[in-house]
């Protein structure tokens, strides 16, 4: 395979050519400025060492270090420790947050038969760390509701929201029941969450072998793969409603901070909830009856998988200790010199739910390493213009709980200040993954091409390139070809990029590579150090690769005389969200038609188990027509905006001989990048979507039912997909106001960099 793809990359390198940039002058430099920039970049990429990432790992893993355990504590102060080593100024800030952590758990089959489910994970002799159970948090789900329940058991596939339209058109109601769900499809807080709406009293999910196991691979320790006992831990707090603490929503977690009583907090979810191996689901889902679930339903298990309900019943039990712990954010700092009001922010976690080596461990070596660059860089004469922040976060993983806390105690100092924000989380061998804000996909694509990928020696940006080409679809092969710069996908949720980008409007990154590393222990025991270097980047050549990478992109942000900001491609991504919207609503009309034809048919009169009563879903109110009117114009008025912008930007501050310009008229460009702070925050609102105001931008959120998956222009998109058709227009106005601010702004800023 790396041979055929190396072939592609040199025949892709001869048919690109056209679209080649200038690979001298970087976006937001002079010339002058750029060979300055390409002088310290080169210095700052030979630094970096796969030998001290491996030894920082085995560090950091080398027990289990979730919240308010003693070793996540001794991490924290020595993650403080070598960033002060490295020159930088670094303290810990503190918070107290909720996290329940297990007293009872108990799930077994009442009949037909019994069957007690072992909820551990056994040791592996050979994988040192696996067994230290007197340190781990054993398999459990966070922020579960107790509960003691006896139910029948129903299998619902993913458990998200269309799975419950097929269930309804089998006649078969969770009422009452305990569902059980594979793990995938959503987020694993979407699956309680939409259980419980649909009248359900417990909920289970377990790791399907067809896609988390056997099917895939080898099992560990033999290969990467989740073996028959690995259990996926995990938060199922209700983030698409906030992230964070759950007891002090908007406001960070200080000992002062005042907090919503246990019964008052809405993001617990309403029916306890518990994680299980495939071993401990297989007897379960065996012992279901009915008709057989759809061939997309099923799974890997050497069994026919049936809905149900019954004749299994199963009881459940979850208890859990409901008190407050301290996490330990490490920030460091290095202060800038012109600019040192403007903050470029850095970060990974380092809290895990065991030992954690590939998450977040890989990612956090990296950060480390970076870290020491730049302070090596600082020790050699370098001198950042703007103040870079660097943060290793506590409490990712219960649910970006260091980084939301830190973002709303910090929320008016963020609103002056930063300039962007940069995360990674895990890291392994392959490609580099890119999500973020639209307006930093012109600048990532620069830093992406300035980066050699280690085993195939061309650019992170041709590798990608080339994978795109093999097995991208039609219309990814024609984009490719016919665009300038890589699209970049829209952030949801699910690590610490999601206060700064969606609740404080601070344009942010994700970036880690991945891909050809495939590996089943993801928030298990088996996420250790044995692991990661038997099977992921075992030469840590991709760690490397992402210190280059994530480093690069903050030193030029750091160090740009003007803030490389663009906005045509935000605009262009833009429309095609607005052809989505106008596509959804006619996908929706054609659904709700057909699903109104079958029930005058009467499709639904078939009836899965006579001793459920017949269930036939009640006709639906087809969609009027939208007024999308709105929406084409900002976009409109954004587009003829960011074109001016970038002729401006292009043809006047960074043209050629544009270094005295820029020296003679500094505060005029420090003006400039003042505004270019507001350019995301434009596209925020202060009343956040409807329902969850936390989530304040109008672009990108979480979804309501899929958790960690983006929903693009949310307020519309999400009305138009829920039925809730008097909402649509109204949504549409408010992203088209969002969009004409943006608009404002940069026709503002182009003239101010003499745009005619």
């Amino acid at each position: 395979m790396r041979v055929a793809v190396i072939s592609l990359l040199a025949a892709t390198t001869l048919a690109m050519t056209p679209f080649a940039a200038d690979t001298d002058t970087i976006r937001g430099f002079t010339p002058e400025s750029s060979r300055i920039e390409r002088d310290w970049e080169s210095k700052f990429k030979s630094i970096p060492e796969p030998g001290r990432m491996r030894e920082a790992m085995r560090r950091l893993s080398a027990h289990p270090h979730h919240v308010g355990s003693a070793y996540d504590k001794t991490n924290a102060e020595w993650i403080r420790d070598q960033f002060r080593s490295y020159g930088w100024q670094a303290d810990i800030e503190n918070f107290d947050v909720l996290f329940p952590t297990p007293k009872e758990r108990l799930v077994e089959m009442v009949s037909p038969t019994t069957f007690k489910a072992d909820l551990n994970e056994k040791k592996i002799d050979v994988d040192p760390t696996s067994g230290q159970t007197d340190e781990q948090l054993p398999p459990y789900v966070a922020y579960s509701h107790d509960g003691d329940v006896t139910g029948p058991l129903v299998f619902v596939n993913y458990g998200v929201p269309a799975d419950y339209e097929e269930l309804e058109r089998h006649g078969i109601s969770v009422k009452g029941a305990i569902v059980i769900a594979k793990y995938g499809g959503s987020w694993r807080g979407i699956k309680p969450k939409v259980a419980a709406e649909h009248g359900a009293i417990g909920c289970l999910i377990y790791s399907d072998p067809g896609n988390d196991g056997y099917a895939l691979g080898d099992v560990f320790p033999k290969g990467p793969m989740r073996p028959s006992q690995g259990v996926q831990r995990g938060s199922v707090a209700d983030m698409p409603t906030y992230p964070g603490d759950p007891m002090t929503p908007g406001v960070g977690a200080t000992k002062d901070a005042k907090r919503l009583p246990l019964d008052q907090v809405t993001t617990i979810t309403k029916i306890p909830t518990l994680p299980i191996s495939y071993g401990n689901a297989q007897p379960l889902l065996a012992a279901l009856s009915g008709a057989a679930v759809p061939s997309a339903w099923r799974g890997g298990l050497p069994i026919t998988y049936r809905f149900g309900p019954g004749p299994a019943k199963v009881h459940m039990v979850v208890k859990s200790d409901w008190n407050t712990r301290t996490l330990y954010d490490v920030i460091a700092k290095l202060p800038g010199t012109t600019e040192a009001s403007q903050w470029v922010i850095r970060g990974n976690h380092h809290d895990a739910w065991v030992n954690g080596a590939e998450d977040p461990i890989s990612g956090l070596v990296a950060e480390l390493e970076e870290a020491r660059a730049l302070g090596e860089l600082v020790k050699q004469g370098w001198k950042p213009k703007r103040t870079i922040v660097y943060a290793a976060w506590d409490g990712e993983e219960p649910g970006l709980l260091g980084s939301t806390e830190w973002v709303e105690t910090h929320g008016d100092e963020l609103a002056q200040h930063a300039v962007a924000y940069i995360n990674s989380d895990t890291n392994g061998r392959g490609y580099l993954d890119i999500e973020g804000s639209h307006i930093l996909e012109k600048f990532i694509n620069g830093v992406e091409k300035d980066i050699q990928d280690p085993e195939a020696n061309v650019s992170v940006w041709k590798r990608n390139q080339a994978r795109t080409l093999r097995s991208g679809t039609p219309e990814e092969k024609k984009d490719i070809r016919d665009r300038e710069d890589q699209r970049i996908d829209a952030l949801g949720s699910g690590s610490d990029y999601s206060s700064f980008l969606q609740h404080a409007g601070i344009p942010a990154l994700n970036l880690g590579y991945g891909g050809e590393d495939n590996g089943g222990i993801y928030h298990s025991v088996y996420d250790d150090f044995y692991w990661y270097t038997h099977f992921s980047d075992t030469s840590f050549v991709y760690g490397r690769a992402l210190a280059q990478t994530a480093g690069t992109a903050v030193m030029r942000l750091a160090s740009a005389d003007v803030i490389p900001f663009s906005f045509g491609n935000l605009a262009e991504t833009a429309r095609t969200y607005v052809t989505q919207l106008q596509k959804l609503r006619d996908t929706r009309n054609d659904q709700i038609a057909e699903t109104n034809r079958a029930i005058d048919e009467g499709v639904y009169a078939t009836v899965n188990d006579p001793r459920q009563p017949t269930i036939a879903p009640a006709r639906r109110e087809t969609p009027p027509q939208f007024n999308f009117a709105p929406l084409l114009n900002a976009v409109d008025s954004l587009t003829r905006a960011s074109a001016r912008y970038d002729r401006a930007f292009s043809s006047g501050t960074m043209s050629a001989g544009a270094s005295a310009a820029v020296s003679t008229r500094s505060a005029a460009i420090h003006s400039i990048n003042e505004r270019l702070l507001q350019a995301e925050r434009a596209m925020t609102s202060s009343e956040g979507l409807k329902g969850r105001p936390w989530y304040r931008h109008m672009l990108y959120a979480p979804g309501f039912y899929t958790g960690y998956g983006v929903k693009t222009m949310p307020g519309a998109r999400e009305a138009i997909e829920q039925g809730t058709w008097s909402e649509v227009d109204g949504e549409i106005v408010r992203i088209a106001a969002a969009l004409t601010r943006e608009a404002t702004l940069v026709s503002q800023l182009a003239g101010d960099l003499g745009a005619r």
